[in-house]
């Protein structure tokens, strides 16, 4: 069967979708309920951490049997910043999953790669089960799967802008090179954006601007998870090249022979 597992967990759907901008809980619930994800991401440092089991409240709105309430260490701008949140997050009720998310630019939130290399390196001998959000760089994708990351989670494009695939080739290379699952993340903004993606071999996909700001947040949810369903199919069915293109035109119909008697 063609499952996705990362760390020690299998999960149902490819679809991965973040719990923020949506402008309700209500909504944001109803949303990731119709999608069918199988990951529901949230940002730590909107989480109280000091309450003893701050997951218990977001169990109001997700049920954590049901998803994966994956922490992510988003706003922090260095690896100390990012471990000392992935620890508390850990304390607080979240298990050892982490998405690990170093941007120090306000502007751009592009990942730095040395400190995500740095604080995935120290995270995974901690126990944690890293996945790491970082540039499309083939190379660092190696230096972080030796690093002990248990998935890659390249960028489309700039975080929330919804301008799809700007990284294709990086990406492709990364899926062709690595042996973790890659997860592309950010700048998806439209179904056909996370089609293309698992088209080409992506493990799964990460979503949430595009959704969450749409004008029916659970309508585009599903056409996100329907997107994603037929682009894994495609690519598991493509045959030699996961685009089946060709230089030249090919008849479905033959070209000769059916005016003969």
């Amino acid at each position: 069967m063609d499952k996705l597992i990362i760390g020690n967990r299998e999960f149902g759907s490819r679809l991965f979708l973040g719990t923020g901008k949506f402008s309700s809980p209500q909504v944001m619930r109803e949303t990731i309920s119709a999608s069918g994800a199988s990951v529901a991401t949230v940002a730590l440092r909107r989480v109280n951490l000091k309450e003893k089991d701050a997951s218990a409240d977001l169990a109001e709105h997700l049920d954590p049997s049901k998803y994966l309430i994956l922490p992510n260490t988003s706003g922090a701008t260095c690896a100390e910043e990012a471990l000392r949140l992935a620890r508390l997050g850990r304390e607080a009720g979240f298990g050892n999953f982490v998405k690990l998310e170093i941007h120090p630019d306000p502007n751009y939130l592009l990942p730095d790669p040395v400190e995500t290399l740095k604080a995935t390196k120290m995270l995974s001998d901690e126990g944690f089960v890293v996945m790491a959000y970082m540039s499309a760089d083939p190379m660092l994708a190696l230096r972080l799967q030796d690093a002990g990351a248990a998935a890659l989670m390249p960028l489309g494009a700039p975080i929330g802008t919804n301008r799809g695939l700007e990284t294709r080739g990086q990406i492709s290379i990364m899926i062709d090179m690595c042996d973790r699952p890659v997860v592309v993340d950010a700048g998806l903004g439209l179904p056909s954006h996370a089609a293309a993606a698992m088209e080409m071999g992506a493990a799964a996909v990460m979503v949430n601007t595009a959704v969450a700001v749409a004008r029916d947040p659970v309508s585009m949810g599903v056409a996100f998870a329907k997107a994603v369903e037929a682009g894994r199919a495609a690519y598991l069915n493509a045959g030699a090249s996961a685009s089946g293109e060709s230089l030249f035109a090919s008849a479905t119909s033959p070209l000769t022979g059916f005016l003969e008697k």
